[in-house]
C-alpha cells in the first residue's frame, strides 16, 4: 500500500498519485483511492456523484465488499474509489478499518491529498511517499509536520536553489523519485489523457520508485 502525501496544496500529489497507480499497473491490478477529490478530473473521469470513501469510513457497518461496489473503472487494471461526499473526520478506529479493508484488496494507492495522512493508514502502508517540491517554505513545513515519510517524490523545477540531497539532509529521508516538471504532463491532465498517455517525465522516475 503506498500512501502518498503534501504538506501544502499544488504540490503535485494528484497526478503522482495517478502516474504511481497506473505504472504499478503495468504488472497488476490497483486500486486507486481518492481522499483528496481531484483524481477524477486529472484522469479525465466524470465526476462521481455516488458514495465514496468518506461514505465508507462514515458508516458503522460498511465492509470490504461494502468498499469495492463504490468503484469506478479507470483502465483495465486500474479502479479509482472516489472520495464521496465530505464529512466530518470519522474516528480514529474507522480509519483503522479502512486501512484494513484496503490492505485486503489488491495493490493500492491512496491520496490523502495535503496534509499529514491519518495515523492508522500510514501505521499499514508498506511506502509513506511524501509529494514536495523544492520549495523553502514548502520544505520548512515538512520538517516541522511531525510525520516522517519513507521516502520523498521531489516535484523539480528550474531556477529553484534546494537540491535533492538539501532536501534528504533536511528531513533525513531519501528522495525515491525526481519527476521534473514537464507541460505534457499537464498538458496530459487537461486534456483528459493522463491514463492513456503517460509522459515518459513522469513514467520514468516513478517506475524506479515503484
Amino acid at each position: 500500500m503506498f500512501v502518498c502525501w503534501s504538506v501544502k496544496g499544488g504540490s503535485g500529489t494528484t497526478v503522482v498519485s495517478a502516474a504511481l497507480a497506473l505504472v504499478l499497473a503495468r504488472s497488476r491490478p490497483v486500486v486507486l483511492a481518492d481522499l483528496g477529490g481531484d483524481l477524477p478530473a486529472a484522469l479525465g473521469l466524470p465526476e462521481p456523484c455516488g458514495p465514496g470513501v468518506l461514505d465508507w469510513v462514515a458508516s458503522p457497518t460498511a465492509d470490504v465488499a461494502a468498499l469495492t461496489r463504490l468503484a469506478v473503472t479507470v483502465t483495465d487494471s486500474v479502479q479509482l474509489l472516489p472520495t464521496g461526499n465530505p464529512s466530518d473526520a470519522p474516528p480514529p478506529p474507522r480509519w483503522a478499518q479502512l486501512a484494513v479493508a484496503l490492505r485486503a484488496l489488491s495493490t493500492v494507492v491512496i491520496d490523502t491529498g495535503p496534509g499529514a495522512p491519518p495515523a492508522a493508514l500510514l501505521a499499514e502502508a508498506d511506502q509513506s511517499l511524501l509529494v514536495l517540491r523544492p520549495c523553502y517554505l514548502a520544505l520548512r513545513r515538512a520538517a516541522l509536520c511531525g510525520t516522517r515519510p519513507t521516502g520523498i517524490v521531489l516535484v523539480t523545477e528550474p531556477g529553484r536553489a534546494l537540491s535533492a540531497r538539501d532536501v534528504e539532509r533536511t528531513l533525513d529521508t531519501p528522495v525515491v523519485a525526481e519527476v521534473p516538471y514537464d507541460p505534457a504532463v499537464s498538458r496530459a491532465v487537461d486534456s483528459g489523457m493522463l491514463a492513456g498517455r503517460l509522459p515518459r517525465s513522469i513514467l520514468q522516475p516513478l517506475s524506479a520508485a515503484a
